[in-house]
């Protein structure tokens, strides 16, 4: 039962013990103070108003239930809608610091990219296709981005489907109440465009050879590492962060550590004849610790080679062996040289050789066919041809049928 004080006016609603709720003035401000307990705690909070009526109003309501109060907090507001610029902030809070450092600079220079494209407080439902379409068109003619210079197409599918990555993951997280982020990707099933003719240049025996003559004169890290990439076939940035620890020399195997592998894909890996040779070389001049880098960084042998450094001598050893500079002709053509010259294997035993998860990657990519490759499969089946034939007129003579005229009736 309701009731009011004379002495000191309040005013209180509902039951002892259940939802008592009292309110009163503030001695120095005037405004209405509401009063409850929780939990066996006394809470107070100011109603912010010198209306009797009112205050008495909110008592009754609050101990109804109608309205809970809370303790010296504002009243809470509506959720903003999500824009763009949160969700990025989102996903590269979460999701960003997971990948390698090399992706993370990609994801917030990528990101930084799309918001003023796009706009910083653009809703991500509300991207269409025309958004899309767009962004390729911006992006081909040099208009956006931090360069302001035209990319290829390669370049575009890849900052477009990073974009998808980051919607189809906004679809499938949920926050602190259980919604989704986004209730679905608003870009899914939009086509990126494709490089027609992309450049994949193989490195040949003879660019191989010259390199690996004038390898000493560049630096001893660089012949390791050009001897092992032609081995191997595996990416520089993987043989950049082999330890000691990931060669075994007594059994004469190489570990590929996930971690250090695009792919992260851990395998093994034989050791050739022409890596051991190099290796033992490494091994007396890179420091001595069972975890120490096998291609140490010139100023500190214990942290492994930068990947800027590796590059700079590719390009030095391109000059002095007279090969002259070439556009897509890098330390990734010997991975595509590795490719084509096990040809041959099966696709199984190449895809472990070099670390490749499935073998639709290889023939995409990697494995190239020359000419002379083409001419030799002709006459190994001009060959194979001329034995069956050899072998059913040995057969023939054997049952005693007469022998075929080349010239035939």
């Amino acid at each position: 039962m309701a009731r009011t004080k004379r002495d000191r006016r309040s005013y209180s609603a509902g039951e002892w013990g259940r939802n008592r709720v009292r309110v009163f003035p503030d001695p120095k401000t005037g405004l209405y103070q509401i009063e409850w307990r929780e939990n066996g705690r006394r809470l107070t909070r100011s109603l912010k108003h010198r209306d009797w009526r009112r205050a008495k109003r909110q008592a009754d309501e609050a101990a109804a239930g109608f309205a809970k109060p809370e303790p010296n907090r504002r009243q809470e507001a509506e959720p903003e809608p999500l824009t763009l610029e949160t969700l990025f902030d989102i996903y590269r809070e979460e999701v960003t610091p997971t990948k390698s450092r090399r992706a993370q600079r990609y994801d917030c220079r990528t990101m930084e990219m799309f918001l003023p494209f796009f706009g910083r407080h653009r809703k991500p439902a509300t991207l269409s296709q025309r958004d899309w379409d767009r962004f390729i068109w911006e992006r081909r003619a040099g208009r956006v981005g931090r360069s302001r210079r035209p990319v290829s197409d390669r370049t575009i599918e890849y900052d477009l489907k990073f974009l998808l990555a980051i919607l189809n993951w906004a679809a499938r997280s949920r926050d602190e109440e259980g919604k989704l982020l986004l209730d679905f990707n608003p870009l899914k099933g939009l086509k990126a465009p494709k490089e027609k003719s992309p450049t994949r240049v193989v490195l040949t025996d003879e660019e191989y050879e010259a390199l690996l003559r004038v390898s000493p004169r560049v630096d001893w890290r660089f012949q390791v590492a050009l001897v092992i990439a032609h081995e191997t076939g595996h990416r520089i940035g993987a043989i950049r962060k082999l330890r000691w620890s990931d060669i075994d020399l007594e059994h004469n195997i190489i570990r590929w550590c996930a971690e250090n592998e695009k792919t992260g894909y851990e395998h093994r890996t034989p050791i050739t004849v022409e890596v051991l040779t190099v290796l033992e070389e490494a091994r007396m001049r890179s420091h001595k610790a069972h975890n120490a880098p096998v291609l140490p960084a010139p100023k500190d042998p214990l942290r492994c080679l930068d990947r800027s450094r590796v590059r700079v001598w590719w390009q030095r050893a391109e000059a002095l062996a007279g090969l002259g500079s070439k556009r897509g002709r890098g330390w990734h053509s010997l991975r595509r040289k590795f490719a084509s010259d096990l040809m041959n294997q099966p696709l199984k035993v190449l895809c472990e050789l070099g670390g490749w998860k499935t073998p639709h990657t290889i023939l995409q990519c990697y494995q190239h066919v020359n000419v002379d490759r083409l001419r030799q499969a002709l006459e190994d089946r001009r060959r194979a041809a001329s034995v069956v034939e050899q072998r059913e007129q040995t057969a023939g003579i054997a049952l005693g049928r007469p022998r075929k005229s080349k010239q035939g009736a």
